[in-house]
């Protein structure tokens, strides 16, 4: 039978009391996939776990669901269950990818999979305050941390404001050679985001299944109330998290007041 090394202790032992046993199992799973195990690392089967906990294999079902429901495990058809990938904690700041992996402590890495100078579709075209015939710079990139790709970029660019942008290495941060070479000092973006599922070619380029859940980031940012920049991303949902600080306000005013303020 397998067993958890150094799993001993009150605390990790499944007792008679008022918390349902699954409850105390799933407290138990929780702590050695967030603390014990590092990422990817197998636990024991339901039958081994329920041998090792004195409990019912329905009881062992129900707790390791929860945690694969909150993406701490993870299942992987006909091998087993594991602790699932640490997702990065991200909170929203106008900073680039590069600067944000660097002060996460990770290894920035990008490939420019396609760049041109063409006309952009009447959505980004607006979005950068271009007439329908004005060309802009179109950047398809894909970004990786510590060699692990997390995220696909398609951006559009204001080729007025940074002419002969493609002819510099775009691998760097875009915001830093926007500084460097244009004088262009991002000061405003706006961002929204979504939850989608993984078409085929963004799921070959990231990694994962068809299907798998992705977060989609579109921002539009401005330089001295000029927008300069249109860009869409999509992160992986395995690895990839958003954390907002969320302050009560005055639920009367604002477009939502009508719903009591955020719904």
């Amino acid at each position: 039978m397998a067993v958890f090394d150094g799993v001993s202790g009150t605390g990790d032992r499944i007792v008679d009391g008022p918390k349902p046993k699954h409850a105390q199992l799933r407290e138990i799973l929780r702590k050695l996939a967030q603390q014990d195990l590092p990422p990817g690392s197998p636990i024991p089967s339901e039958r081994d776990l329920a041998e090792q906990y004195g409990v019912s294999r329905l009881t062992v079902r129900a707790a390791v669901g929860q945690l694969v429901a909150e993406g701490l495990l993870a299942r992987a058809r006909g091998r087993g269950t594991f602790t699932a990938q640490r997702r990065m904690e991200a909170q929203l700041y106008l900073e680039s990818f590069t600067d944000d992996m660097r002060r996460r402590g990770h290894e920035p890495g990008t490939e420019v999979l396609s760049c041109a100078h063409e006309v952009p579709p009447p959505a980004a075209a607006a979005a950068l305050g271009l007439e329908s015939t004005d060309s802009a710079y179109r950047l398809f990139r894909l970004r990786r941390a510590d060699g692990t790709p997390l995220a696909v970029e398609r951006g559009w660019y204001n080729a007025g404001r940074l002419s002969g942008l493609l002819d510099l290495d775009l691998t760097r941060s875009l915001y830093t050679l926007m500084a460097e070479h244009f004088g262009v000092q991002l000061s405003h973006g706006r961002q929204t985001v979504w939850a989608e599922a993984a078409d085929r070619e963004t799921a070959r380029l990231l990694g994962v299944r068809t299907g798998s859940p992705v977060l989609v980031f579109r921002r539009i940012s401005t330089a001295d109330g000029e927008a300069i920049e249109d860009m869409t991303s999509w992160y992986r949902g395995d690895l990839y998290q958003v954390t907002m600080q969320l302050d009560r306000g005055d639920p009367g005013s604002g477009p939502l007041s009508a719903h009591g303020g955020n719904r």
